[in-house]
């Protein structure tokens, strides 16, 4: 079996996908930026029946990002589903006119230069393998600018340009990327927005393959 890849992995969102994508048999990358939490995840995982491994980097740091990447390859194997979701900064998310250029480095890292990097890390695998899926997870200034969120806004948008184009791209060799946008936080209980449901529904991107955007609950307009 092969492995999925989640760069953002963390003890909501990324631990329920990892369950849900292990239950199914893959192999598990849990790719952050603190060594010790992603171990104490990965012993979560293992009593549970679900082999993973954790994989420090920073998105910020595209070097630390392909290493880990590369050692999750060697690990556990091809890596066929990519997840790119870490959660953005909350000096992000200024409003629009004390947004500077220099406050939008770190968005556009984060944002575009990351996932940049962890594809084109991920594609030989996907390649060679035949088929393949890259899931991009957003927050809803993805698809509605915010005033008050300039940072997101602006590198969100500009990283579901990239997925989109991949989409239309990559159909052709077998994988299927797709873009799930999570308005609002995360909400363990929550009927559309707690993490197992949000695992289900990455999950069946990822089985469906149909189109590119799917919103997990309604967007505030």
């Amino acid at each position: 079996m092969t492995t999925i890849a989640i760069v953002g992995a963390g003890p909501g969102l990324g631990a329920a996908v990892a369950r849900r994508f292990g239950r199914e048999g893959h192999e598990v990358a849990l790719v952050a930026r603190d060594q010790a939490r992603l171990d104490a995840l990965a012993a979560d995982m293992a009593d549970e029946g679900v082999t993973a491994r954790g994989f420090s980097a920073d998105v910020h740091d595209t070097k630390s990002l392909q290493a880990a990447l590369d050692a999750a390859h060697t690990t556990l194997g091809p890596i066929e589903i990519l997840q790119y979701s870490p959660v953005p900064r909350a000096d992000f998310m200024r409003p629009v006119l004390r947004t500077t250029a220099a406050d939008l480095t770190g968005p556009v890292e984060f944002s575009v230069y990351g996932p940049v990097t962890a594809v084109q890390q991920v594609l030989p695998d996907m390649c060679a393998l035949g088929r393949g899926t890259i899931l991009f997870v957003n927050g809803g200034t993805a698809a509605i600018p915010h005033p008050g969120r300039a940072g997101t806004s602006i590198a969100f948008a500009a990283e579901s340009a990239y997925g989109h184009l991949l989409h239309d791209t990559l159909a052709a060799e077998g994988i299927h990327v797709g873009q799930l946008i999570i308005p609002g936080a995360v909400i363990p209980g929550h009927h559309r927005k707690d993490p197992a449901v949000l695992a289900d529904t990455l999950w069946s991107l990822h089985v469906d393959r149909h189109g590119f955007r799917r919103y997990a609950d309604d967007l505030d307009s």
